[in-house]
């Protein structure tokens, strides 16, 4: 999960100025966490203490209401309505992090994948968003190599990944859409060399840079085992304290390295 957080902080100073390389500093001075981050410890809350994840969702949105949510998740959690509101919103895909690390079985990542997606984001592509970002996690985790990711993730959600950052970068736009942001934040990871390459080539794209950077940063972590402590530490350094009593409790709960 902090793999995802990372990528989260860095993207954080992009998502409203996107560039088109992966050549720029990966902290600045007001570089900071989102709702990427706030609801993908939402979500760790609740897998943690066993309960409900749109209880969860909502208290966390609601305690960090600044974070930068979207204007229908906004509006949700501040209703006494607890309805889903059909999003395809890449939101479900950028949360979806934990599920990937603390379940150990195919079908338990998909169902809980769905079930995290679904309390909001219950359109069809919310759910394929969530589910193939934690598919992906779950099969890095397990030292799967990434010809075999590629093949399991487009063959159950038929996403395009026979194409390179380099040939998507030049007319990518800013899409918050799973089905137009999902499938290249997990191409950013494919293609990418470690940790750091994966976040790079995510944000690099120019589009929904903190929550690339969260998916394909989510990802890299399962897979490389490994983030850098220059990396670690800035990031450590902009979470609030209950953040952090969260993610190291799960961290220490499902034997998460990093």
């Amino acid at each position: 999960m902090i793999g995802a957080i990372a990528g989260d902080i860095i993207g954080s100073v992009f998502e409203h100025d996107p560039i088109k390389t992966i050549n720029f500093p990966l902290f600045a001075d007001f570089s900071r966490f989102t709702d990427d981050t706030v609801l993908s410890v939402a979500i760790a809350d609740a897998i943690l203490n066993q309960t409900d994840y749109g209880t969860a969702l909502k208290n966390y949105g609601r305690k960090y209401p600044a974070a930068g949510y979207g204007m229908s998740f906004l509006h949700w959690t501040q209703s006494s309505v607890t309805k889903p509101y059909n999003s395809w919103g890449n939101g479900s895909a950028m949360r979806v992090s934990p599920v990937g690390f603390a379940f150990d079985s195919t079908e338990d990542v998909l169902r809980e994948a769905e079930k995290t997606a679904a309390v909001t984001h219950n359109h069809p592509e919310g759910i394929k968003g969530a589910q193939a970002t934690a598919l992906a996690i779950f099969l890095a985790r397990q030292g799967t190599d990434k010809s075999e990711i590629r093949r399991q993730i487009q063959h159950r959600f038929h996403y395009d990944l026979d194409r390179s950052t380099d040939e998507i970068r030049p007319d990518y736009i800013f899409d918050v859409s799973c089905q137009g942001s999902v499938p290249e934040s997990i191409l950013a990871f494919l293609e990418s060399e470690d940790f750091e390459d994966a976040v790079r080539l995510a944000i690099s794209l120019g589009g929904d840079s903190d929550t690339m950077g969260c998916i394909a940063g989510g990802i890299a972590q399962a897979y490389y085992g490994r983030i850098p402590q220059q990396v670690i530490d800035p990031v450590r350094q902009r979470l609030p304290e209950s953040f952090l009593q969260v993610i190291d409790q799960f961290n220490a709960t499902f034997d998460v390295s990093f």
